[in-house]
């Protein structure tokens, strides 16, 4: 989907703005709002250093879910490690919002990203929620979806509908993130949007189960951020319920659940396509496993390699690297019913069966490491489960920026 033609779900506007955050003066802050307030759950960032944005939003959800008005969001800043400072500014940035929407600070969530240890310069900040407010303001979530990005090359937008007793569902969502990409969860901020009427304790139910199988199954490069936060934002305005029990016009519990999960792994596998130097998006599929935990810690293991990474750049066949990986993730695999292959699932090339190697075409399993996506699926010979993760190859631009992001 493109960003210029994409919507959140009825019910919210979203409006973006320059402020000067970002040193080349691309759009740098958005607003998410509502008239009403609506439902709201979260997920975020496992890391033990936390940015204050997410300690805030923490305990706003914690208190005041089911009535949230807005949602605001700078980049260029990720408002992390420091200390009381950044927790004030972060305050100031729900105040100032709330007073512009008028409504009450505690209905305001706040998103930060970028560079870390630094304060925000919270008389730009102050410029920038006055002109998200303001007449001046870019409109549009295709823009808001712009100025969240920080190493970004793209925007990232997905969004499905179902129809519901004569009324339609929607599910529209954005995020950013290209690196620090790890599960639990990546360095990255999204918010997801329903017009679907749900409580907060739903959402959670549904967000959890969707993360579970979107945003912890992507990695870039193995690094969990200070600021990780996944939103997921109802406004209620199609007059649909999300119901666990049989409604005559609501929408059950599982294909919501199931209609979320779409829309996240769309995302997630933007985050993927979009990392830092990335060239080609890379699925990594294990099956076979005893159960989908055992299955994802050995994917996990192959995604986060740099040696299966950058062989994936240089389209070596070096399927030593992915058995390595599978080895020493933990994992009690039996290293002799291994079985690989490259390519996709209609004409794929086995390069290891029983734990040994194949007299495989290298030129062709080389061919295959060069396409866009690249697929590689390892069968461990030991059950049903099986599960997906997506990651990239590793380039010598992702060297580069990560050199010198703060310099």
């Amino acid at each position: 989907m493109l960003a210029d033609t994409f919507s959140l779900a009825p019910g919210f506007t979203a409006t973006a703005t320059a402020c000067g955050l970002k040193p080349n003066g691309m759009l740098d802050m958005a607003l998410i709002a509502a008239d009403a307030p609506f439902s709201a759950a979260g997920l975020f960032t496992t890391n033990r250093v936390k940015a204050a944005p997410v300690i805030y939003d923490q305990n706003v959800l914690a208190t005041n879910a089911g009535s949230i008005r807005a949602v605001v969001v700078n980049a260029g800043n990720a408002n992390a490690c420091t200390g009381p400072q950044g927790a004030a500014n972060c305050r100031a940035m729900a105040e100032m919002t709330a007073e512009r929407l008028g409504c009450r600070a505690d209905q305001v969530l706040v998103l930060s990203t970028g560079v870390i240890g630094r304060q925000l310069d919270m008389a730009k900040v102050a410029q920038g929620i006055a002109s998200l407010t303001g007449p001046t303001a870019h409109q549009g979530a295709g823009a808001a979806a712009r100025a969240i990005m920080t190493t970004d090359t793209r925007p990232k937008v997905a969004a499905r509908t179902t129809p519901v007793a004569g009324k339609t569902v929607t599910i529209a969502g954005m995020c950013k993130g290209a690196g620090m990409i790890h599960p639990n969860m990546a360095t990255m901020l999204a918010i997801v949007t329903t017009d679907a009427q749900a409580s907060p304790a739903i959402l959670d139910r549904a967000l959890r189960y969707a993360a579970d199988r979107s945003f912890n199954r992507v990695s870039v490069d193995g690094d969990t951020s200070t600021n990780d936060t996944l939103l997921l934002l109802a406004s209620g305005a199609s007059g649909v319920s999300v119901s666990d029990t049989d409604v005559a016009e609501g929408l059950p519990f599982e294909q919501f659940t199931a209609m979320l999960t779409e829309v996240c792994i769309d995302l997630a596998k933007q985050i993927a396509r979009d990392g830092e130097g990335a060239t080609r998006l890379v699925e990594i599929t294990v099956s076979g496993a005893a159960d989908e935990q055992q299955a994802h810690q050995v994917a996990n293991a192959i995604a986060r390699s740099p040696l299966v990474k950058t062989a994936i750049h240089g389209g070596d066949p070096n399927w030593g690297r992915i058995v390595c990986a599978a080895g020493y993730s933990g994992a009690a695999i039996d290293p002799d019913r291994l079985a690989l292959w490259f390519g996709p699932a209609s004409s794929p090339i086995q390069l290891v069966a029983g734990g040994l190697p194949l007299d495989a075409d290298l030129a062709a399993a080389s061919a295959l490491l060069r396409q866009d996506p690249v697929f590689i699926t390892l069968d461990l010979g030991l059950g049903t489960a099986r599960t997906t993760v997506w990651t990239c190859d590793f380039s010598k631009e992702y060297v580069e920026i990560n050199a010198h992001y703060t310099t």
